[in-house]
């Protein structure tokens, strides 16, 4: 499944009985607990990629990209707006548009 396909998807659950869908369910409950459920999985990414479990990481990852469209589409922020500003960036030129946000140089950079 496409991030396109899988956006579009959450977004036709979110008129839909949170009884029929865990997507329909999760989005009921509110933009809070989206932002806490994707927390959850983004942290469960992050102990499989110290691990090195590649397998694990994979479904890990899946599951923290899909909790982060619900927790967008609780807030009306369509994958869309997120790829415009992917975009924006990519045309300012990685470590200056970094630097424009007030991030860190990497190190080593």
């Amino acid at each position: 499944m496409s991030l396109h396909r899988l956006a579009e998807t959450i977004a036709d659950r979110k008129s839909a009985d949170p009884e029929s869908s865990w997507t329909a369910r999760l989005l009921s409950k509110g933009p809070e607990k989206c932002a806490e459920k994707f927390g959850e999985e983004a942290v469960e990414a992050i102990i499989e990629a110290v691990k090195g479990d590649r397998a694990r990481l994979v479904s890990e990852a899946a599951d923290a990209l899909y909790h982060l469209l619900v927790m967008c589409a609780a807030r009306d922020v369509a994958l869309e707006d997120i790829e415009a500003e992917l975009a924006r960036r990519e045309a300012c030129g990685g470590l200056s548009e970094k630097a424009a946000r007030g991030g860190a140089e990497p190190a080593g950079g």
